[in-house]
């Protein structure tokens, strides 16, 4: 460890120790603790629980490292991210509520009456835990291995095991409490350095998500980097594929979705919802201004580094910016604590879903329907030391740029999740065999590109891995309908409860 590292260890330290205590203080006393079920924390506070649920390592650090990398190509990112938030809040967030089960699954598995749907929906929402958390290690690790000096193995495996301690100890309800307190600290260890970074820099630091623009046409003029150009990296269906993907991803992850069970009606469920936008759009806004001061530094000191090395960093070149441009060593600190604890507490929401899937829609719903709170809580806690030793495993060895395997994950939900959830809320003749046929249709489209791109290579145009969905989805929702159509339909009790009590009242 060096003397650089010593107060930004400091600090993050001191940030995690913050957010333990008050975890124990709101320790977890029951299973649903462990799923989604905990208690009401206000309309803002649920939308500062929205906004750093969401804010994970792939926002505090991959999207600054994409757009370092591909400049305008990756605000597909920024755009696909902040449009989920508004195509949930328009056509699920309140519907989602009324109905008001425990898990994804749990709504699966109850609206299309079939426990085969359920299944499928708990082991996708696994997977897609398994998937976001593997991106969410790789930015713990860089982390640790900076603050230690260390390799990146050994940091993956350091901040896993604090993790992980963390989710055994407090359960959702201390996630939750902590969620209010983690966001206070992103938005203030986000946007303080930037400020810092505009002012030595000398552009307008006071809103410094106006003042880059000045940076990027600086870049142009004395470097000739036009970071602006629009498709430099990628073309046009490349974006637009992205753009869709990541928006219905958005709409259909399983720990997204589950934010709704905690409030008390709909009107909260929505209001929540346009207040995590809100705080979600203040950290976005500023994520291309690290990347453009990033390329800036780094031309005007004559070390711009060759692609491979730039891709090797760009995950945590967020940091390396605060650390280019020179800010004192406790402002980096307070820059490295926001970014731990976005990763650490994604972490702690995907894998407390994982969990809930197996302890509750697996065994609970499926296996034993007697089981006690107790069987219950012990089974999610090891499914938890479960979860996250693969996803160690993967991690130590991870398949890409945080944002990259992170849009695996939406790719996934956009062509599973989502499609089961809009037409399960607005089509009642949507039935088991319909949902189960699209559910299975939409995990292979996901995974055809590392399946079947060797041996076709259409396959890996037309269905990206990180951008299936502007193509997968629609393919779903219509093997959804043709299937449905070809069998019985739902049970008339199902379809009721739809019109009476999920489209037919307001509250």
């Amino acid at each position: 460890m060096t003397d650089a590292n010593l107060v930004p260890l400091l600090i993050v330290t001191a940030a995690l120790a913050t957010f333990i205590i008050t975890g124990l203080r709101a320790r977890a006393r029951e299973a649903g603790d462990y799923g989604f079920g905990g208690r009401y924390i206000g309309r803002i506070g649920g939308g500062a629980a929205i906004a750093s649920n969401w804010m994970s390592a792939a926002s505090f650090l991959g999207m600054g490292g994409l757009l370092y990398l591909q400049g305008y190509y990756a605000l597909a990112y920024v755009i696909g991210w902040t449009g989920g938030y508004v195509l949930l809040l328009v056509l699920m967030a309140g519907q989602i509520r009324r109905f008001g089960k425990y898990t994804a699954p749990d709504f699966v598995g109850d609206r299309y009456a079939s426990p085969g749907a359920r299944l499928i929906s708990a082991a996708i929402s696994i997977t897609i835990s398994v998937i976001y958390c593997t991106a969410q290690f790789k930015g713990i690790g860089m982390l640790f291995g900076w603050l230690f000096a260390t390799d990146y193995r050994t940091g993956v495996i350091l901040g896993a095991t604090v993790a992980v301690g963390y989710v055994i100890l407090s359960g959702m309800l201390g996630v939750a409490r902590n969620q209010q307190l983690q966001y206070t600290l992103l938005i203030v260890s986000f946007i303080l350095p930037l400020m810092a970074l505009a002012h030595k820099l000398g552009y307008f630091w006071v809103l410094p998500q106006f003042g880059y623009g000045v940076a990027i046409q600086d870049l142009k003029r004395e470097f000739g980097i036009n970071f602006a150009a629009p498709f430099a990296s990628a073309g046009l269906f490349q974006w637009v594929a992205l753009c869709f993907t990541l928006m219905v991803g958005t709409a259909g992850l399983p720990h997204v979705l589950s934010r709704f069970y905690v409030v008390p009606n709909i009107r909260d469920a929505r209001w929540s919802l346009v207040w995590g936008l809100f705080f979600i759009a203040l950290i976005y806004w500023s994520a291309p201004a690290y990347a453009v001061f990033a390329r800036l530094l780094e031309a005007r000191s004559g070390m711009a580094p060759p692609p491979v090395a730039a891709g090797k960093m760009a995950d945590i070149i967020v940091i390396k910016t605060a650390v280019m441009g020179g800010l004192p060593s406790w402002m980096i600190g307070i820059l490295a604590a926001g970014a731990m604890s976005a990763a650490f507490f994604t972490v702690a929401g995907l894998l407390i879903t994982g969990a809930a899937s197996l302890s509750h829609d697996i065994y609970y719903r499926l296996i034993n329907p007697r089981a006690s709170e107790g069987s219950k809580m012990a089974l999610a806690k090891g499914a938890v030391v479960v979860l996250a030793a693969i996803v160690l495993a993967i991690a130590l060895n991870p398949p890409g740029l945080i944002a990259e395997i992170t849009a695996v994950a939406f790719a996934l939900a956009g062509n599973t999740i989502f499609p089961a959830f809009l037409l399960g809320i607005w089509w009642s003749r949507a039935n088991r065999h319909g949902v189960i046929a699209g559910m299975l249709t939409g995990v292979l489209i996901t995974f055809s590109t590392p399946l079947f791109g060797g041996l076709v290579p259409a396959v890996a145009k037309v269905f990206p891995l990180t951008s299936s969905a502007l193509i997968g989805a629609p393919l779903v929702i219509g093997v959804m309908i043709v299937v449905s159509l070809l069998t019985p339909p739902p049970p008339e009790a199902v379809r009721r409860f739809l019109a009476e009590q999920v489209h037919g009242h307001m509250d």
